[in-house]
């Protein structure tokens, strides 16, 4: 057994990552089907998402971009939410009293200035909490990540800003994006920790989502956190097709490193997962998404009245 894991934590995280992937699994297929409005698939992004939430504490504040809805799920957001979300509707952005996240943002980069205001907010009222943003590669280009940043440093706020490179900016490749040879290195600016990890080994984002946690919650100020890992389907359902961009080479060359498959092997071998578990969960998930699926689908239609309802409380 691993030091730092129980083994109720290594089945909590395997069990997480099984639902994330059947969890896209079905989304894409509605997408498909027209059923929803708007999907960013995740698979082969399940252990960046699953392993830095579980590293989060419930003061924690959870600030994602558009493809992060499996981090908001596993904080308290109703999963009928994140299919209201994908179809458009106004009821996917209301976030339940007592959870600390926002909505996923659709503007790329614009959620680095508000997790730096929530951690500044943080800081002033001395609560134990600690920012932590999501970010894609090509989110990095943007002013907002800077600007954010920045700030949060100047005043040693509590953020921890994750970097989910996963090779592509919809279709430019990070090596197109920027001369820098990591995105990690771009916390020198700042002044602050950059960390660069496997973003498709659970544990090791587990881990430095912790250092990274341990620090700001400490008062050391932001860290920058480069997560690597790779996109197996397209930028989003809207019409990319990846494979106008990259060779089916490189796709196989990466699930070689599939999160589920490595994470599978290794607690198989501890003796804390088998074929039986994992059809368990996969079962359990199904039945959990269906039902979400259809109170989305019942929801009534948005009005005027009800379109900002949850904006001011």
């Amino acid at each position: 057994m691993i030091n730092d894991f129980s083994a109720d934590d290594l089945r909590r995280i395997m069990h997480r990552m099984v639902f994330t992937r059947i969890f896209d699994t079905r989304a894409v297929s509605l997408a498909k089907q027209g059923r929803l409005g708007f999907y960013a698939p995740v698979a082969g992004q399940e252990a960046t998402m699953v392993g830095s939430v579980d590293a989060m504490e419930d003061a924690d504040w959870l600030i994602p971009s558009y493809r992060d809805l499996p981090q908001l799920i596993f904080r308290g957001y109703p999963l009928e939410q994140a299919f209201l979300f994908s179809r458009g509707h106004q009821g996917g952005f209301a976030i339940p009293e007592g959870v600390r996240a926002l909505g996923p943002q659709i503007i790329i980069g614009a959620q680095i200035v508000q997790a730096a205001g929530i951690a500044l907010g943080l800081k002033l009222r001395q609560d134990e909490g600690v920012a932590v943003a999501f970010i894609g590669d090509g989110g990095t280009s943007q002013g907002d990540f800077y600007e954010g940043l920045n700030t949060a440093a100047v005043y040693d706020a509590p953020l921890i800003v994750i970097v989910q490179n996963n090779g592509y900016a919809i279709s430019v490749p990070v090596s197109e994006q920027t001369k820098a040879k990591t995105l990690a290195q771009k916390a020198i600016a700042f002044g602050i920790p950059g960390r660069r990890i496997d973003g498709m080994d659970v544990l090791a984002v587990v881990r430095a989502v912790r250092e990274a946690l341990k620090l700001a919650r400490g008062g050391a100020g932001p860290v920058l956190i480069e997560a690597v890992m790779y996109r197996y389907g397209p930028h989003t359902m809207s019409g990319d097709d990846p494979t106008r961009y990259r060779e089916a080479r490189e796709l196989s060359e990466w699930e070689q490193r599939d999160p589920l498959l490595r994470f599978r092997t290794f607690l198989t071998e501890q003796g804390l997962w088998d074929e039986k578990k994992e059809k368990e969960v996969i079962e359990e998930s199904k039945e959990a998404i269906a039902q979400a699926l259809a109170k989305a689908e019942a929801a009534p239609k948005m009005t005027v009245e009800t379109l900002v309802a949850s904006v001011y409380r």
